[in-house]
């Protein structure tokens, strides 16, 4: 199969599997939380580029750290830079970041961290979605 043809090319989708399976964790989430002290949630912080978010949230996550919470940016530029570089700035582009960094963001609180989410995020239906993602009482 020549890589034109091949599934994972860029710009094709690879096709849904039927055999996905998620695994269930031996450590719950109220283990992980004890062993914390704390509860996992998501800080998301919106706003226009530049305007302070990452600042904000790296400051936070500084003080958290130094409290002795388990801590953890998530910022724009890095998830570009890595799980979402293959993804422009169209609105579908901007939905489709969002949506993964919500997956991620969800998967964080899931194990019992503070994640501190820092995007531009300009629609409010993609924050919505990404709220719609977390357990109850987890998304601020």
């Amino acid at each position: 199969m020549t890589s034109k043809n091949h599934p994972a090319t860029r710009g094709q989708r690879l096709p849904k599997s039927n055999h996905i399976v998620a695994t269930i964790s031996h450590i719950s989430l109220r283990q992980r939380e004890k062993r914390n002290g704390h509860r996992g949630a998501v800080l998301w912080f919106t706003g226009l580029s530049a305007a302070g978010k990452s600042t904000i949230a790296n400051e936070l996550e500084a003080v958290l750290f130094q409290r002795g919470c388990q801590v953890f940016v998530l910022d724009g530029d890095r998830v570009r830079n890595g799980l979402c570089r293959d993804l422009g700035f169209s609105p579908a582009d901007r939905r489709e970041n969002i949506r993964r960094v919500g997956e991620v963001a969800r998967l964080f609180a899931a194990a019992g961290v503070f994640c501190l989410a820092s995007f531009i995020s300009p629609y409010r239906s993609d924050r919505d979605q990404v709220r719609a993602m977390m357990a109850r009482g987890r998304f601020f």
